[in-house]
């Protein structure tokens, strides 16, 4: 019993002593173990993975939120009074400009056209009788009366204009007729169908039959805050600059187009402005209404200094990158840096080309200490959202 509790008490003292399991390993065994015994490796290198520092030309891009809108949108309303005979479009069909949308009963229209036409025929009957009669009197000369001959004249001149009044009572007619024959305005795709066939239709409703929204070219409406106007507009001078849309999410593009205006006021409540931008949108890849994330193209910085995003690390005293000499040893440089995009951040100031920098195992490394480098894959040759 007292053995045992000998044992007891120098296990206890060999842990205390000794760190835990690795003194009642050495206590128990009677042996040490070299490396077992061995303090923390600081002096092992620890491996990391290093990328190149570049110089590049660097697009700088402006990113917003937008709202795709139809480049020309058009509520398709009757212009005349009648009952609707015939749809003559399906919900969602592309249309082109000149097709048939809709027609309306003709009948009352044509009736009217034909009564102006048949005034216009009386009228002329007139007219060409009161020419006759003032011929008459013209070739009698002194053997006619002088207010006779006048009186003639003036009925000739009423019935001219009457002929005249006819025929704009015909074309006004005429075109009544055409209105019955409703035709698409514009080239685009059709909405839900508004009217059903058969239905009372006039110019007076304020409800459509169908909207047509152009998506050929198409326009999105995004917004950008009121401190970057000097680089707005200083990229709009030098022409139009590209524009990319993407997802809402970012990952995949879904169109590219350019800037085509700048609305001409802030809005004060927000401290934004409002940005056009115009796609050809062919493949039709942006649809009215859809919500998309932009980047505007304001301006290419040149030979530029770039490191993966990765190697920017953020400390107590600032932004700092971990950099690996030639004697594969690291160094911590304070930095200050630029613009960030697809993966990619500008160094203004701590980096110099060619120099090597930690994108991956920063965490275990410290100031001095050899490192074993692994070099990073190169970046792919397009990033999503590059022009």
């Amino acid at each position: 019993m007292t053995a045992s509790r000998t044992l007891c008490w120098l296990l206890v003292a060999a842990i205390l002593a000794g760190g835990g399991y690795l003194g009642w390993r050495q206590f128990h065994t009677g042996r040490h173990d070299a490396a077992s015994t061995a303090p923390a490796q600081t002096g092992s290198p620890v491996p990391v993975t290093v990328a190149r520092v570049e110089t590049a030309d660097f697009p700088v891009y402006l990113e917003g939120l937008g709202t795709v809108q139809g480049f020309n949108t058009v509520v398709v309303r009757s212009r005349v009074d009648g009952q609707l005979d015939t749809i003559a479009f399906k919900e969602g069909q592309l249309v082109k400009q000149g097709d048939l949308i809709a027609q309306i009963d003709p009948r009352p229209f044509q009736a009217a056209l034909d009564q102006a036409t048949a005034k216009k025929d009386q009228d002329e009957a007139s007219l060409a009788n009161a020419k006759l009669d003032l011929q008459r009197y013209t070739d009698l000369g002194a053997f006619a009366a002088r207010q006779q001959t006048d009186t003639q004249r003036a009925l000739v001149r009423q019935d001219t204009a009457q002929v005249e009044a006819d025929n704009a009572a015909i074309a006004s007619a005429r075109t009544q007729l055409d209105y019955t024959t409703i035709r698409a305005p514009i080239a685009g795709v059709t909405g839900f169908r508004q009217v059903d066939q058969g239905n009372i239709v006039n110019a007076a409703t304020q409800t459509g039959i169908v909207t047509i929204a152009q998506i050929e070219p198409i326009a999105v409406i995004f917004t950008a805050p009121e401190e970057k106007l000097p680089d707005i507009r200083a990229a709009l001078a030098a022409g139009a600059p590209p524009v990319i849309a993407l997802s809402s999410d970012g990952k995949k593009v879904l169109s590219k187009g350019t800037l085509a205006l700048m609305n001409n006021q802030v809005d004060a409540t927000s401290g934004t402005i409002r940005l056009k931008a115009v796609f050809d949108n062919a493949d039709h890849a942006l649809w009215p209404g859809q919500s998309v994330l932009t980047r505007l193209l304001v301006a290419t910085l040149k030979d530029a200094v770039v490191v993966p995003d990765d190697a920017v690390q953020r400390g107590s005293g600032g932004l700092y990158a971990l950099t690996v000499g030639p004697d594969d040893k690291a160094a911590v440089r304070q930095i200050a840096i630029g613009a960030s995009t697809d993966g990619r951040t500008v160094v203004e100031k701590g980096l110099s080309p060619g120099e090597r920098v930690v994108v991956a195992g920063q965490y275990r490394v410290q100031p001095g200490s050899p490192v074993a480098v692994t070099v990073a894959a190169a970046a792919p040759a397009a990033q999503a959202g590059s022009p």
